[in-house]
């Protein structure tokens, strides 16, 4: 598909904030609400975008975004969550953090923390940490997938069976509304899934564009996590299934930097 100057410029705000919004879209670029639905109809045409009511939303599905679009994917946003949990991670704590760059944001967090032992299979987090001088880091490895330096398979799985953390940070690719959390690459859902095990306490760390999209690798349930680290609300049957679960919400928005919990 040739796209128009309008249309390379929405699939970049789609990149950098997960969802276009149609009225949002038309103001900016002083054009009728019908012409951005015509555009976005194209884009969603051409497998670029999926439709949500009121706009589009990054397309997903079997394949995951590109690591390098997902840094730069609701970054402050990221930012805010990551602050608000590493102030329930104390000094002294051993954790896992996973792959992820909601993880890896939660890393850059940690820096002024005083002697945590952290495990991770993301080499990006690993070397955040390695600025932290009183952080002993423990790289589980395995085989690295170049894109974004997560480390998966079976070598990574039993080293992660050799500890017994206090937490365990994990990030997901999409939430659905029974509250499974969902990946992409089966080999990296093991360790995930290994990583919950091992740990008394598990801290997922997630954005909202993640409520609206699709992954067919099932992680977990949030019935597994204690805190549920985001910055918007999620829909109303999660929500729901939290309280059931007794699963903490915690909110954290840019602009506060402060967390705040919800029911």
């Amino acid at each position: 598909m040739a796209q128009n100057f309008r249309q390379k410029e929405i699939l970049d705000l789609a990149r950098q904030h997960g969802k276009v919004v149609v009225e949002d879209l038309a103001a900016h670029f002083d054009v009728t609400v019908q012409t951005i639905r015509r555009d976005l109809t194209e884009l969603c045409e051409a497998g670029e975008l999926t439709r949500v009511y009121g706009g589009a939303i990054l397309r997903s599905g079997v394949a995951n975004i590109g690591y390098e679009d997902r840094r730069g994917l609701m970054a402050e946003e990221k930012d805010a969550i990551a602050r608000a949990c590493a102030r329930a991670i104390p000094d002294d704590a051993s954790l896992f953090l996973n792959i992820g760059t909601t993880t890896e944001a939660v890393a850059r967090a940690l820096l002024s923390h005083r002697n945590l032992m952290v495990v991770t299979n993301n080499i990006n987090v690993a070397n955040i940490l390695s600025a932290n001088e009183s952080c002993e880091v423990v790289v589980a490895g395995g085989v690295m997938r170049r894109p974004d330096g997560g480390l998966v398979g079976d070598v990574t799985l039993e080293i992660v069976k050799h500890f017994k953390v206090d937490v365990a940070v994990i990030g997901a690719s999409a939430l659905d509304l029974e509250g499974d959390l969902l990946d992409f690459d089966f080999r990296e859902v093991r360790v995930s899934q290994a990583i919950l095990r091992q740990a008394r306490r598990a801290y997922l760390v997630a954005d909202h564009s993640k409520f609206s999209r699709s992954a067919p690798v099932r992680i977990a349930s949030l019935e597994d996590v204690d805190t549920f680290f985001t910055d918007a609300p999620p829909p109303d049957p999660v929500r729901k299934l939290c309280r059931e679960w007794g699963t903490e919400i915690e909110l954290s928005t840019a602009e506060e930097g402060a967390g705040r919990k919800v029911g």
